[in-house]
């Protein structure tokens, strides 16, 4: 039985807010919250991936 090959965004690691010299602590605050949030949505559509892989083919062993 093949699996489907995992999305390519899945696999990707997102990188922290660049500091900028000057700028202000709450805008470099608000990227690293806006760089969770993406990294918070793709662990979440890893886990639906995971989630139709087993119904589709049983659960793991």
């Amino acid at each position: 039985m093949a699996l489907p090959p995992l999305p390519d965004d899945l696999r990707r690691q997102e990188a922290h807010a660049p500091v900028v010299e000057g700028e202000s602590v709450i805008a470099v605050l608000a990227r690293e919250r806006q760089a969770l949030d993406r990294a918070n949505a793709r662990q979440g559509r890893t886990v639906h991936f995971y989630d139709d892989l087993t119904t589709r083919y049983g659960a793991p062993r």
